[in-house]
């Protein structure tokens, strides 16, 4: 990577202790031009969401150049513990009925399926990359990659995603 000290490159990650240095020592990006934006999911499930606002604000009030989506494997998440509480089983079942019969535009099927996630696999970070690559606000001269990040007895391997060049739908 050739950024100048004034470009920066934007991580999308998971919320996942350590994964900074990780990712500094893989793509030699020093810390001062790497920022970060966390969510328990680095998937971007809506191209006009919260998540894309701040991809799209980042690249034009940071001077980002590049943009990597990471995802991780064997990740655990906490909405399992959600979805078996009491106090909400209720309202989740009511919800369930609207995400079978109204379609709400919520990624997974049930509102457990939408608070858990699922693994990060390739798919979604492909997915993710196209969403920013073809998104009208986002410049043509932003490099955009997927990778994901595999923990295997503590130690750290990082795979770079294929993606496609196709334009997809945006409405």
């Amino acid at each position: 990577m050739n950024l100048d000290k004034n470009q920066k490159a934007l991580f999308l990650t998971d919320i996942e202790n350590r994964l900074d240095s990780i990712l500094q020592e893989v793509t030699n990006i020093p810390a001062e031009n790497m920022l970060t934006i966390q969510s328990y999911d680095s998937i971007i499930s809506h191209p006009y969401g919260d998540i894309m606002r701040s991809v799209i604000i980042a690249i034009y009030q940071e001077n980002v150049k590049e943009i990597f989506v990471v995802g991780t494997k064997d990740k655990k998440t906490a909405g399992n513990v959600l979805t078996q509480l009491d106090s909400i089983k209720d309202k989740i079942q009511t919800l369930d009925y609207l995400f079978e019969n109204c379609m709400p535009e919520f990624s997974g099927g049930t509102v457990d399926g939408w608070l858990n996630g699922k693994e990060n696999d390739s798919n979604d970070i492909v997915k993710s990359v196209n969403i920013i690559r073809n998104h009208p606000l986002v410049p043509s001269h932003v490099s955009v990659r997927g990778l994901i990040i595999n923990k295997n007895d503590g130690k750290f391997s990082i795979v770079e995603v294929p993606t496609d060049k196709t334009v997809s739908n945006l409405t």
